[in-house]
Parts: structure tokens; C-alpha cells; sequence
């Protein structure tokens, strides 16, 4: 079914390609998609696409990749001519998805109705740049898809609506990422019906209480701290896979942990870091508040692995002990 509203599309990763994909089967026209100029990626640090260029390429969209949009900025020629291209272009309103950009007022009020981001938290919590891998890592009980008419703040908008998930006791970043991607993608469907059908989307400000910062995940904080709970420790490894992958430093060797639970059984009294009990459940490793049983590993260069599957390619020891980050 063919709609008449006609929506420019801003938006760079995995996430931002799963509403573009939707908007485009819902019949929207997308005139201009906004996305990221290439990046290096993979072992030879080709130029690689954006999801989001990639799919606005094989169904015939048209792609533009400015470096910014802000004519104060480093490259205000750049940003001068992609704005006069926006402008240029016919559109009703702007969808916005993990573009990655800062847009100023100017950008956001070109659109009649304005500019939507798609933001993968409740808001007010998590404003900023890792709304998924926080949610994780705070023990966070839901999480769900805010749509926000966009103003020049950090996730300040106003609401226009959200919907809500359970975050599960097994969920990582990736699979979070991936049911909150396909939310958000129906979300905005649903929106952009309403606003063809009535013109407008009533918003509600955004209360001020319960405002919380997501920072954007630094490698450092990958180094697992021993001297934690296990329970912090283990929603750590959730929230950072795939990115950036927890570790332990083991005998100078940096071994990445992709899964591990915590141990139920009776506490070690060893130092935090300690291995406590090597088998093919697991490797139990004393924490500052109980010990966490690590299921999943990868050594440097290899593959992640079933604990059964890499201790049989790597020595570990009782009494061994990972160094404190």
C-alpha cells in the first residue's frame, strides 16, 4: 500500500536499518536517507557501508553521507550543502535512528512535522549514547522503545510514545538489541500512519525526575574487576557482548569471557580473581561477594567456546589467579 506521507530517513547501524526496512515495506516514500560516511572495517580495514546505506542502496534510495551537518563545525562546506540538499528535497517529516550525527535546530525544523528519534530506552532513562548495554548492566527489570520529537538537547524531546519489553535474566546487548530494533521498527510504522491519518502525534514533555546517562561504552571498562559481586560481574559480560567483549587477565594473558552465571553453590572465601574449581560446567572464579562460574571463553586469536570445548585447548588451575583490573 502506497502512503503519501514522504519521510527522510537519518540513521547508520543494524538498529537504524531494521525501521528504514519497515518504513519502506509500509509503502512510505523515503526520498533521501541519511547515513554515516564509510568506515574501515574487518581484518583488512576495507571502507565498509552502513546497514543503513547498504539497504538504501539495493532498493534504489538515494544516499547522502555527510561528515556534519553543523556549519559552525569542522566542515562547514559539508554541512552547508547537505542541509541545502534536505532543503531541497520534499519531504513531510524526518525519522530519526542511531544516526550518530549531532543535528542543530536548523536540521530539525526543516521537516513541516518536524524530526522523530527512535531511542531504545524509557526515557528519561538512558539518555545517550548506549541506552542498551546500560539497561543490561544496571539490572535493569524492562527496558522498550521511546518515540521523541526531537529538539537540540541530548534526548531531551518530547514523548509521543513508547513501548515496553522485559529485559530476560539471559538477554546480552545483542540479543536485547535485536527485539528492541524490531520494536522500534513497528513503533515508528504504527506513528506514521497516525500522522498521515491525523496530521499531528500528540507528545508529552519528558519528566524531569528519573533522568539517567548512558555513556558511550569505553574499551577500559571491558577488564572485569574481581573485587565486585558476581552478580554485577555477570550482567558486565551481558551488557558488553558483543561490544566490547569482557576479559579477565589470567597469567598475562587476556581471555575474554562471553557467559558465565552466578555460582550457587557455597561461597569461596578465596581472594577476589581466585579459580576456585575447574570443570566442564565451568571455571569458578572468586568474586568480591560470591563467585561466578564462567561458561563461555575465548582465548586471543581463537573462537569463543563452550567451556568444555576451550579447556580443552588451555590450561587452567585451581589456585590460579586473574589479575585485579
Amino acid at each position: 500500500m502506497t502512503q503519501s506521507l514522504r519521510v527522510v530517513f537519518a540513521g547508520t547501524p543494524e538498529f537504524a536499518a531494521a525501521a528504514l526496512a519497515a518504513i519502506h515495506a509500509a509503502g512510505f516514500s523515503v526520498p533521501l536517507v541519511l547515513t554515516q560516511p564509510d568506515r574501515p572495517a574487518g581484518r583488512g580495514m576495507k571502507l565498509t557501508a552502513s546497514p543503513v546505506k547498504r539497504f538504501a542502496l539495493e532498493n534504489g534510495l538515494e544516499v547522502a553521507q555527510p561528515t556534519s551537518l553543523r556549519r559552525n563545525g569542522k566542515y562547514p562546506e559539508e554541512a552547508s550543502a547537505a542541509i541545502d540538499l534536505l532543503r531541497a528535497t520534499p519531504h513531510d517529516v524526518m525519522v530519526v535512528a542511531a544516526y550518530g550525527l549531532i543535528l542543530p535546530q536548523e536540521v530539525l525544523d526543516i521537516a513541516p512535522h518536524g524530526s522523530i528519534n527512535i531511542h531504545a530506552s524509557l526515557l528519561p532513562r538512558w539518555r545517550g549514547a548506549a541506552p542498551i548495554h546500560r539497561a543490561i548492566e544496571a539490572g535493569d527489570a524492562e527496558t522498550g522503545i521511546t518515540l521523541m520529537q526531537m529538539d537540540a538537547g541530548l534526548d531531551t524531546g518530547a514523548m509521543i510514545r513508547e513501548a515496553r519489553i522485559p529485559i530476560l535474566p539471559a538477554d546480552t546487548t545483542a540479543t536485547l538489541h535485536d527485539r528492541l530494533a524490531q520494536l522500534g521498527a513497528d513503533l515508528i510504522v504504527q506513528a506514521l500512519r497516525d500522522l498521515e491519518r491525523d496530521g499531528k502525534l500528540p507528545s508529552t514533555p519528558q519528566p524531569e525526575n528519573g533522568t539517567t546517562y548512558a555513556e558511550k561504552i569505553a574499551k577500559h571498562e571491558a577488564a572485569l574487576d574481581w573485587r565486585r559481586p558476581a552478580d554485577v560481574l555477570a550482567r558486565q559480560i551481558r551488557a558488553f557482548d558483543p561490544f566490547p567483549g569482557a576479559f579477565g587477565t589470567l597469567e598475562g594473558v587476556a581471555v575474554k569471557i562471553w557467559a558465565a552465571e552466578v555460582f550457587t553453590g557455597e561461597a569461596p572465601t578465596k581472594e577476589p580473581g581466585t579459580i576456585v574449581d575447574v570443570s566442564m560446567d565451568g571455571v569458578v572464579v572468586s568474586c568480591g561477594e560470591s563467585a561466578l562460574r564462567l561458561t563461555q571463553l575465548q582465548k586471543p586469536g581463537g573462537k569463543r567456546l563452550p567451556v568444555r570445548e576451550f579447556l580443552a585447548g588451555a590450561q587452567f588451575a585451581k589456585g590460579q589467579r586473574f589479575a585485579l583490573a
